[in-house]
């Protein structure tokens, strides 16, 4: 069972993750917070496998209470949960501690898919942030986009749908560029968007950042 420790700074938002979450299968609330002191406090006493931590919680700054965070509570494992999808911000967030990260936006199943992700070992990045990284990965970096495409096992269509993501492109209009349906277009999308949540993906986009591959 995974010994989850919610914190959220917007109490109706904590309530209704505390709601879904808890009707997770694994997964059991043991503990909340909705300030960085509450959340100290509650280390101590809810043993949690895992922190769901809110970057914007008020008290301590998360970002400088991060790092003591893992070198008191090495074992617990730390899932951030923030509103910016830039990259200078997501790979702070994994510098100073976090395993994974996911935007607030994120729907309950991508949630509960980071939390048991991140608690097994695994980093994780949530599937919109992923897609939009590696977009940019593939107009930054020809060689890196090949790299990208063997970590995530991407066919060559779904790396040909991915660089035309990068310009912008809607479903429709890359449909009519390689003469084929919406429908599968939708298709290889969600098939990216669903191998972006693997581990390679997280360690291949943070590495792609630190080279300068993609703009911060």
């Amino acid at each position: 069972m995974i010994r989850l420790l919610l914190t959220d700074g917007h109490s109706p938002a904590r309530e209704a993750l505390r709601t879904g979450l808890g009707a997770a299968a694994g997964l059991e609330v043991a503990g909340e917070a909705g300030t960085g002191d509450e959340l100290l406090a509650q280390l101590i006493r809810a043993t949690p496998t895992i922190i769901l931590l809110d970057l914007m919680l008020s008290g301590p700054d998360i970002f400088a209470l991060l790092p003591a965070l893992r070198a008191q509570y090495p074992q617990v494992r730390v899932l951030a949960r923030g509103e910016l999808a830039n990259a200078h911000y997501v790979t702070r967030a994994f510098d100073l501690g976090a395993h994974g990260y996911l935007l607030k936006s994120d729907r309950l199943p991508e949630l509960v898919h980071g939390l048991k992700s991140v608690a097994a070992g695994r980093p994780f990045l949530c599937s919109a942030i992923g897609v939009a990284l590696l977009s940019r990965l593939y107009v930054a970096s020809p060689a890196a986009a090949g790299a990208a495409r063997t970590a995530l096992s991407l066919s060559k269509r779904e790396m040909e749908v991915l660089g035309l993501v990068a310009e912008g492109l809607t479903n429709a209009e890359i449909a009519l560029k390689l003469f084929t349906s919406k429908r599968t277009i939708e298709t290889h999308r969600q098939n990216i968007m669903d191998k972006t949540q693997s581990r390679n993906t997280a360690a291949l986009i943070m590495l792609a950042v630190r080279q300068g591959l993609l703009p911060e």
